[in-house]
């Protein structure tokens, strides 16, 4: 099936008078007939039995995405960060260090940088345009995986996933991408070597602002039996799982190893799956996906052009527009758009985007991105408010800068609530 036809039937196939919608199952439990069924699933888990592991809600949206994205298996989480986590943590632990791009999300800045450093693992963070070289060298003999943002937010870099992908596989570890902004409608990761994909599903794929939730995918691509036998790492992918019985999770689920490793120890012990109800409004976002992407696009792209003829930005950042620094990469990458989100820098810094922010009716100031209505955020005063001036300098961001994130409104009605913005500067 194709992406747009994917977004309505993939994961829930109704049998002969079931309901046709995917069904809430508003259930912590499940009954078996026998001790000994129960005893099995804790010596390998095959089935529902709990919903701090899995639900029949959650599990039919779980195939979804991972059919959409191309991969063998995804496990939902509560939020975006939680999947961030968990991805990380499903191959890293104290003693051990992976590599980030420094463009990307600022609360993903602050988990990689403070708080797992507080866990003993270390980020090692290099520029999203560092060289092939660059790259490579920055690995260390416990590095454990590489970490990328198909489109940051806000700085809107392009991730060249070829070249990122190259080192990791170079260096016998796993490329895990971020695909928030561009969601598997723009951009499918795996397809340019990626081999783990993470969603906030809070954005795009939900749409309509009413629910947290994040996601992960798994390829089912990297070879960790090979990878340990070269490196000796990921023994835990491939060694007897001593928390679970001596479970080996690449001899007893192959492809999918991963993913069920990530939901068998890190969502049985931190327990941040989302609720039934959560998955069932994500999957009705998730069902219009492919019809509001490409008006989101079409909507930034115009209003992109509005800002640039404008004598009160200093600067615009949206890859889709010509002339912009990773146009040539979205191009190859995302040759169907590049989201509804504008990075603009406004002349007179701080006070300036304040002013431009605070006259806007249309468009609302909220801590949010990727709705279906127009919103705003000064980054440097909210989400990446804890970043040192350092940081924030390589993330992108600078006092005047102003995220605009393009709903699905009139075009022309939003370029009236510009024109409104501007003309209180």
């Amino acid at each position: 099936m194709k992406i747009e036809t994917k977004c309505l039937h993939s994961g829930y196939s109704p049998k002969n008078g079931e309901p046709r919608v995917v069904p809430i199952v508003q259930s912590t439990t499940y009954r078996f007939d026998s001790c000994d069924h129960v005893a099995a699933l804790f010596d390998k888990p095959t089935e529902f039995m709990y919903s701090r592991f899995a639900n029949p809600t959650c599990d039919a949206v779980e195939k979804k995405i991972a059919d959409m994205e191309g991969g063998v298996g995804c496990m939902l989480t509560s939020s975006g960060q939680a999947a961030t986590l968990c991805s990380i943590l499903n191959l890293c632990s104290a003693g051990d260090s992976f590599i980030a791009s420094s463009s990307i999300y600022g609360g993903t800045i602050n988990l990689f940088g403070f708080t797992l450093k507080k866990l003993g693992i270390e980020c090692i963070w290099v520029d999203v345009n560092a060289s092939y070289d660059e790259i490579v060298k920055a690995f260390k003999p416990n590095t454990k995986c590489v970490f990328g943002e198909t489109i940051a937010n806000p700085a809107l870099t392009v991730f060249d996933f070829e070249k990122w992908a190259k080192a990791a596989h170079a260096n016998n570890v796993p490329l895990i991408v971020d695909n928030t902004f561009a969601t598997p409608v723009l951009c499918r990761p795996f397809e340019w070597g990626a081999d783990i994909v993470i969603h906030s599903t809070t954005k795009y794929m939900d749409g309509h602002a009413v629910q947290g939730g994040g996601a992960i995918v798994d390829s089912g691509n990297f070879d960790w039996e090979d990878a340990y036998k070269k490196t000796h790492k990921f023994a835990d992918m491939v060694e007897p799982d001593e928390s679970y019985h001596g479970l080996c999770y690449v001899k007893d689920f192959g492809k999918a190893a991963y993913i069920v490793k990530a939901r068998t120890q890190l969502m049985r012990d931190f327990g941040c799956y989302p609720a039934a109800q959560s998955a069932f409004y994500l999957n009705m976002g998730l069902e219009t996906l492919a019809v509001r992407m490409p008006r989101y696009c079409q909507n930034a792209r115009t209003v992109a052009e509005y800002f640039k003829k404008s004598e009160k930005i200093a600067s615009v950042s949206y890859p889709g527009l010509p002339g912009d620094r990773y146009y040539d990469l979205a191009q190859k990458y995302l040759p169907d758009g590049t989201s509804g989100v504008i990075s603009i820098s406004i002349k007179g810094g701080r006070s300036a985007a304040v002013r431009f922010m605070d006259a806007l009716q249309l468009a609302s100031d909220e801590v949010h991105v990727a709705d279906i209505r127009t919103c705003v955020l000064h980054p440097a005063s909210a989400t990446h408010r804890q970043l040192t001036d350092e940081q924030l300098v390589k993330a992108g961001i600078d006092g005047g800068m102003v995220r605009f994130s393009c709903g699905l409104e009139n075009v022309d009605d939003i370029i009236a609530d510009i024109d409104r913005g501007l003309a209180a500067i």
